[in-house]
C-alpha cells in the first residue's frame, strides 16, 4: 500500500538507488546480483551515516540517565508507596539534567520512512512498474539480478523454486539473529545501568520476542531483507564502538561518579606492540650527592680561643 504523501520520498530513494547502481555499473555487470547487493548495502550505509547525529544524541541521553541512576534509585525508594509522585519526580530529574528516556526511539523513527520507501520501490520493481522516476531498463535489470540464486524482488511465498525459498529463508534467519543480537546488546546495557528498573522484565520479554518479528519479512522482497540485515550489522558495530569508549560509570558509597577507563578499540588490540612500547623504561633515578662535613679548626673543636 502506497502512501501518496510519501511519494517525494519514494522518488528520492529510487533516484539514489539509480545513482549508486550507475556508479557500480561502470566496473561491474549492471544485471548481476553483486551489483545490486552492493547498491542496497551502500544505500543502507549512506542512510545510517545521515542519521548518525541522532544516534549520538540517543547515546548521550542514555549516558546521562546512567549517571542519574543512583538518584533515580533513591527517588524510587523514597516514593515507593506513591507511584504517581515517583514518576513525576523521576521525570523532573531527567528534564533538569537534559536526559530524554524516549531518545532511543529517534534512530528507529528516522529509519522507518526509509524502510517503507525501500519496500515500496522494490514492490514496484517486482510488479514490473517503472515508477518514481525509475526507467524500464533499471526495473528489468533488478528483476534479472540474482543474489545467491534468488531474484532480488522475490519473496519467500512468491519464489517458484525450492532453492530460492531456501536462500530467502536463510536471509530471514540471519535477519532474525541480528535483530536479537541488536536488542540484546541494548537491553543488557540498560539492565546493567538500572538493575532495579521496574521495566526490566518487559525488556527481557522484548529481547526474546523481537526475533519473531523478523519472520514477518517472509513477505518482504529479498532486497529489503538484505537492507535490514545490513542495518542490523551496522547497529551492532556502532553500539559496540560507543559502549567500548563510554563504559558504564561506577559510583562510590556516596553516589559520586568514579572515572572509568575506556576500553581499547579493535585497531589498538590488533596492532602489535614491541616490548619497549608495552613497558616503557622507568626514568633514571637522580644521583644522591652526600655533603661531607667541613673540617673544623682545632680551636673550634676544643672550644679554646686564640690569644
Amino acid at each position: 500500500m502506497e502512501l501518496s504523501w510519501l511519494n517525494w520520498l519514494y522518488t528520492a530513494v529510487a533516484q539514489v538507488i539509480t545513482w549508486i547502481h550507475q556508479a557500480y555499473s561502470t566496473v561491474l555487470d549492471p544485471n548481476s546480483g553483486l551489483t545490486w547487493a552492493l547498491t542496497i548495502i551502500t544505500l543502507t550505509i549512506c542512510m545510517r551515516i545521515l542519521i548518525f547525529p541522532l544516534f549520538l544524541k540517543q547515546m548521550r541521553s542514555s549516558r546521562k540517565m546512567q549517571e542519574l541512576a543512583p538518584k533515580v534509585q533513591e527517588l524510587r525508594k523514597r516514593y515507593k508507596n506513591d507511584k504517581q509522585r515517583m514518576n513525576q519526580e523521576v521525570m523532573a530529574l531527567y528534564q533538569g539534567a537534559g536526559a530524554n528516556p524516549l531518545g532511543g526511539c529517534l534512530p528507529v523513527v528516522a529509519q522507518f520512512p526509509i524502510f517503507i520507501s525501500m519496500f515500496t520501490v522494490l514492490r514496484a520493481i517486482a510488479a514490473d512498474q517503472p515508477k518514481f522516476g525509475m526507467s524500464q531498463e533499471l526495473v528489468d535489470s533488478a528483476k534479472q539480478a540474482l543474489i545467491v540464486g534468488a531474484p532480488l524482488p522475490a519473496t519467500f511465498f512468491e519464489a517458484t523454486h525450492i532453492g530460492e525459498k531456501i536462500v530467502i529463508g536463510c536471509f530471514v534467519a540471519i535477519s532474525s539473529l541480528t535483530t536479537f543480537l541488536t536488542v540484546r546488546q541494548s537491553v543488557t546495557r540498560s539492565m546493567a545501568q538500572m538493575p532495579d528498573n521496574p521495566m526490566a522484565q518487559q525488556q527481557k520479554i522484548l529481547m526474546y520476542i523481537s526475533p519473531l518479528f523478523a519472520f514477518f519479512s517472509l513477505n518482504f522482497p529479498l532486497g529489503l531483507i538484505l537492507y535490514w540485515v545490513t542495518t542490523n550489522l551496522w547497529t551492532l558495530g556502532q553500539q559496540h564502538w560507543f559502549y567500548s569508549r563510554h563504559p558504564m560509570p561506577q559510583f562510590d558509597a556516596k553516589g559520586n561518579a568514579i572515572p572509568v577507563e575506556a576500553k581499547s578499540g579493535l585497531f589498538a588490540k590488533l596492532r602489535k606492540t614491541t616490548p619497549e612500547e608495552q613497558a616503557p623504561p622507568p626514568p633514571p633515578e637522580p644521583k644522591i650527592v652526600r655533603q661531607q662535613p667541613s673540617r673544623q679548626s682545632r680551636s673550634k673543636r676544643t672550644g679554646s680561643k686564640k690569644s
